[in-house]
């Protein structure tokens, strides 16, 4: 399996975040994509290379232009403000919920950062923007090749990119990286697409980018929204709207599932897929389904990610894998890179 591989990712580094009420270091680092990429040249497994050029027509194809114009200049912005503010991460303070407008952008900065975001979670640095939009490219990159006749491709970046959506950010993600691959296969000739997100949290960005619409089915398997991030969405009766009623998929699962209970989630996701009659298939691909994992809820072993790439491969369908979440860092390349190697076995 060819991995496109952001050698810019690291240029997105918070230095803290909030979590439960208090300033700690970030989960979401570097070295999560470091080890995924070390344990890929450990094992000799494909080829790793850099990701083509895009320009940003393409990343407009899911996310608002006013949007991406936002995150082109939000740093140059914070640090106008205030020049201390170059050593300082930028974080929203305030939201327009429920009886506010949306439609109207505001000149402050600070209100326009709440516009785009839905926590408090994710910083935003001198090189985010850099970063996610690499991502961006190592995604369209996979998705051209995988159209091209590829079997599948490796999108390995950070920040990851399923909570993000068509306008805001949040949950460590700023462009969805999933989304922009699977409107890549669309825009090459794929009728059907499927996006599958096995990350133990909803991918909210997703299925909001593609709820109204027929062409693109959207199923994850997630820690229950009653009591897991992002809360909000994952419901297991959001089934699409209009047009794409009936093309999105919910599997909400209790903190502690174990393997043997997930993968019945999974087959009955892939069987919807294939009742689908997708033409081409994006998993957002986050391993802190993993047991160990410091901020998520489920018993998957290292082992049974192995499985879980086997499982994919039978759906026999073109595949970019792109890289979500996955915190226990140690752990992370081992755990990514056994679902390739099982996928990869198996095809």
């Amino acid at each position: 399996m060819i991995t496109i591989y952001n050698h810019h990712h690291a240029l997105h580094h918070g230095k803290v975040e909030m979590f439960r009420g208090e300033l700690v270091p970030c989960f979401e680092i570097p070295a999560r994509a470091d080890f995924v990429l070390q344990e890929l040249e450990r094992r000799q497994l494909g080829t790793v290379r850099a990701p083509d050029d895009f320009d940003n027509a393409a990343i407009t194809r899911v996310h608002a232009e006013r949007y991406v114009d936002f995150l082109t200049g939000a740093w140059h912005e914070w640090v106008a403000l205030d020049p201390a503010n170059a050593q300082r991460d930028a974080f929203p303070s305030y939201w327009p919920i429920r009886t506010f407008r949306s439609d109207v952008l505001p000149a402050s900065f600070p209100a326009r950062m709440g516009l785009f975001s839905y926590d408090a979670g994710s910083p935003l640095t001198s090189g985010t923007w850099q970063a996610a939009r690499a991502g961006a490219c190592c995604a369209l990159t996979a998705a051209r090749l995988v159209s091209g006749g590829m079997r599948s491709a490796f999108a390995l970046t950070r920040p990851p990119g399923h909570h993000a959506g068509a306008d805001f950010f949040g949950g460590y993600c700023f462009l969805n990286n999933a989304a922009i691959a699977a409107q890549s296969f669309r825009d090459a000739g794929a009728a059907r697409v499927a996006v599958l997100d096995v990350d133990f949290h909803h991918g909210n960005g997703t299925q909001a980018i593609f709820y109204d619409r027929p062409d693109v089915f959207f199923a994850s398997l997630h820690g229950d929204p009653h009591t897991e991030y992002p809360y909000y969405l994952g419901y297991a009766d959001e089934q699409g709207a209009g047009a794409g009623l009936g093309a999105n998929l919910n599997l909400p699962l209790p903190r502690g599932t174990d393997f043997a209970v997930w993968r019945e989630a999974l087959a009955l996701a892939l069987q919807r897929i294939r009742a689908f009659g997708a033409d081409a298939m994006v998993v957002s691909l986050g391993v802190d389904t993993f047991a160990g994992d410091p901020i998520s809820g489920f018993q998957l072993q290292s082992a049974d990610f192995l499985q879980v790439g086997a499982d994919l491969a039978a759906a026999g369908l073109p595949t970019v894998f792109v890289f979500e979440g996955g915190y226990a860092v140690a752990e992370v390349g081992t755990n990514t890179v056994n679902v390739l190697d099982g996928f990869g076995q198996t095809a």
